[in-house]
């Protein structure tokens, strides 16, 4: 009885290049799709991060009846604040748990009174830096609407 030997059959050079061919073509086309979602998603959560401080600002104006100064900041949503103007019925529980940093890992700029309202509360971007285009331009929320 005779076996008979299997034969083996491997990928040729050309099949694997064509097979890398390929797969170059896919990253080169989707890599930059995902690359600028990322960034989209960083002004997306810090648009939405700006909205949460927005509501904490005006609980607490309905509470003490004035915005925190700019010399209070936004720590006023997280710690009763000392100095003028004294908030009159500060909420002990505070407004926000934490102030949060901007997606780039910047702290969000504040200042009361405003120039476009009665606060201005803004990021600077990705670039950390005041203007900018694109991903670097700066995100107020008074943008948000």
């Amino acid at each position: 009885m005779t076996m008979k030997q299997p034969t083996q059959r491997g990928f040729t050079l050309i099949e694997i290049m064509v097979v890398m061919v390929i797969l170059g073509l896919l990253v080169a086309v989707v890599a930059p799709n995902i690359m600028g979602r990322s960034d989209q998603a960083k002004v997306t959560i810090a648009k939405t991060q700006m909205s949460n401080i927005a509501n904490a600002l005006d609980m607490y104006r309905l509470d003490n009846g004035h915005y925190p100064s700019t010399q209070q900041g936004l720590e006023a949503l997280v710690e009763r604040p000392s100095g003028s103007p004294e908030p009159r019925n500060w909420n002990p529980d505070g407004y926000l748990k934490s102030v949060p940093e901007d997606p780039w890992g910047n702290e969000y700029q504040y200042m009361s009174p405003g120039v476009e309202g009665p606060y201005d509360l803004y990021s600077y971007g990705a670039d950390g830096q005041e203007g900018g285009d694109g991903d670097a331009a700066d995100i107020s929320v008074h943008d948000l609407d």
